[in-house]
């Protein structure tokens, strides 16, 4: 089944920094482009980054620029998150997925393209509280 698992959430003070991780199943994510996902409590879930298969593309939601950043080391087969300046509108459950209709490019945009993306995993919790 190809299924991802997200790790590395927890509970942090606003201004902390985390550090997710992604990791599949049982395929390889080489050739896709992979996504990060925010579900806040209550509401839908966001796209908040992605990076193309070579990782030599970014892509990044407003909210996050600058304080996020996509990574991707293809020989471990892995996908991070690392999470600066966290603020206490980033707490949810965090999503990685892969992209199955770019070719291993990024949509031009994360907003409404959830559908884009495939083999979802159970996600991973973020807290942030002082």
């Amino acid at each position: 089944q190809m299924q991802l698992r997200e790790s590395g959430g927890g509970l942090v003070q606003p201004g902390g920094s985390l550090r997710l991780s992604c990791a599949p199943s049982q395929f390889s994510l080489e050739a896709y482009a992979m996504g990060w996902f925010h579900q806040a409590p209550g509401k839908e879930r966001e796209g908040v980054a992605c990076i193309s298969s070579t990782g030599t593309k970014t892509l990044y939601e407003d909210s996050v620029k600058g304080r996020f950043t996509i990574s991707r080391d293809n020989a471990r087969n892995t996908v991070y998150l690392q999470m600066d300046s966290l603020k206490p509108e980033d707490a949810g459950s965090y999503f990685c997925a892969a992209d199955w209709y770019h070719g291993g490019d990024c949509p031009s945009t994360l907003v409404g393209r959830g559908s884009d993306f495939g083999s979802w995993g159970q996600g991973t919790q973020v807290s942030v509280s002082a």
